[in-house]
């Protein structure tokens, strides 16, 4: 037995980060400035998106997407019945209604097929999740909608990750990263929206500050003590500190290591594990480039020795940290109360939240942990 406990994600930060926070402690500039405007920019140019625009979160910046879209009570946005539940959230918190679609269990991302028949009138957009870091199937999503309704990229788990030739976050009218410590890149919480439509990321730039017709740095480093904004929009305070944009700053020089580091493992993982005739390994995408924010399994609960949550437990007791992929939003009591749903309502859904299993995948694993994680899931 392994006296170690692998992690099911660790962050990948050291001194570097520890160096540059001094920069806003020393400035004294800690919230929202020059440091999160370097972040925003340097990230969108990584992403050959135009505009970047840094939140607390991604989930706050999904909200701002879909407030500045205008969408609220009698509008419809199409998720994934198998995402986190912020995605579901986030159209409730405009009081619009989020109207669930089926999955697709080789890769857990909404099911383009599922989709034409859920569209009425009032839907307004789809919100596309790019679950694990791979991301949706983009062209088959339009094909099946309406050319006005838009499409909003959840990329929580896509830092990095390419659809066609694009990259995450310029496959929308607008999308929304995740920097939680889970991810490839961390800024402890914090998201960022990328977008091509200035229009649009000039009012969100407005409604994450309250509503404000100017920005602080208009205020505290302008010429006019006396200013203060005006506020014709109900606005929110959804701003990134300059802590974390530096920090960010640190963490995106990474990325693209972070992300090779992570295909090298899944490689490894995929070569060794698909053997297992009872466990479906993560497929890659034809075009385009997996970010692997996660290594998410799918136990064939017909053909696996043991029930996933046996399998979990076996691992476990071996030191090995595993996690089920993430919710079918239809069967938490929230949902399931005020819909009525059942779990046969998207049974692929279902069965992802019921078999799915997510093994350790970070840059911190070493080659003793994979052969120890690959053996113990062979010995079973």
């Amino acid at each position: 037995m392994k006296s170690k406990y692998i992690q099911i994600a660790t962050p990948s930060t050291g001194l570097e980060e520890w160096n540059a926070v001094k920069g806003p402690i020393e400035s004294g500039w800690l919230t929202q400035g020059p440091k999160v405007a370097q972040f925003e920019k340097d990230f969108a140019e990584f992403h050959k998106a135009k505009l970047g625009i840094a939140t607390t979160s991604c989930t706050t910046g999904l909200h701002l997407i879909l407030t500045a879209l205008g969408i609220g009570p009698e509008d419809e946005v199409i998720v994934p019945a198998f995402t986190w539940v912020a995605t579901a959230n986030v159209v409730r918190y405009c009081g619009a209604k989020p109207v669930f679609c089926d999955i697709d269990l080789n890769n857990f991302n909404l099911d383009p097929d599922k989709l034409k028949s859920l569209v009425t009138s009032k839907t307004k957009a789809v919100i596309a999740v790019h679950l694990f870091g791979y991301c949706a199937d983009i062209k088959q999503i339009k094909l099946a909608i309406p050319s006005e309704v838009h499409i909003i990229e959840d990329a929580a788990c896509a830092a990095g990750a390419i659809y066609d030739n694009r990259y995450a976050g310029t496959l929308g009218i607008a999308a929304s990263f995740s920097f939680h410590p889970r991810k490839s890149i961390t800024t402890g919480e914090g998201g960022m929206i990328t977008t091509n439509d200035s229009e649009l990321a000039d009012k969100i730039n407005q409604l994450r500050n309250h509503g404000a017709t100017i920005s602080e740095e208009q205020r505290h480093q302008g010429s006019k003590p006396y200013l203060l904004p005006d506020f014709n929009l109900l606005g929110f305070n959804y701003r990134m500190t300059d802590l974390q944009g530096a920090i960010g700053l640190t963490q995106l020089k990474k990325l693209e290591q972070f992300i090779q580091g992570r295909a090298k493992i899944a490689k490894l993982y995929t070569k060794e594990l698909q053997q297992l005739d009872w466990l479906q390994c993560p497929e890659e995408p034809k075009t385009g480039r997996h970010a692997w924010q996660s290594y998410v399994t799918y136990v064939n609960p017909n053909m696996a020795p043991k029930s996933r949550n046996e399998i979990m437990q076996c691992l476990q007791d071996k030191g090995i940290a595993t996690r089920p992929g993430t919710h079918a939003l239809h069967t938490l009591n929230l949902y399931k109360d005020l819909y009525g749903f059942t779990p046969e309502d998207f049974p692929n859904a279902h069965a992802a939240e019921q078999n799915s299993m997510a093994i350790p995948l970070h840059n911190q694993l070493t080659p003793e942990d994979c052969d120890h994680i690959i053996s113990t899931l062979k010995s079973l």
